[in-house]
């Protein structure tokens, strides 16, 4: 479970990267290298979208922790 949390991790790190390049200068780094709205570019996206919920569990494991 420790390996899937740290590739999910990464998957959102990712994310919010692309993200901050929107924000601050309108540079979609998904977008350049894989096409707009290619298959793999959508793939792309759907997977960093999946990994921020599956994220959200993180929220009770650190308080289940704590």
């Amino acid at each position: 479970m420790k390996t899937l949390d740290y590739i999910i991790l990464v998957l959102i790190i990712v994310g919010a990267v692309n993200w901050g390049l929107i924000g601050f200068f309108q540079f979609d780094l998904v977008r350049v290298i894989f096409g707009n709205m290619s298959l793999f570019s959508r793939i792309i996206y759907a997977v960093v979208g999946l990994s921020g919920l599956y994220a959200i569990s993180y929220f009770g494991r650190i308080r289940s922790t704590m």
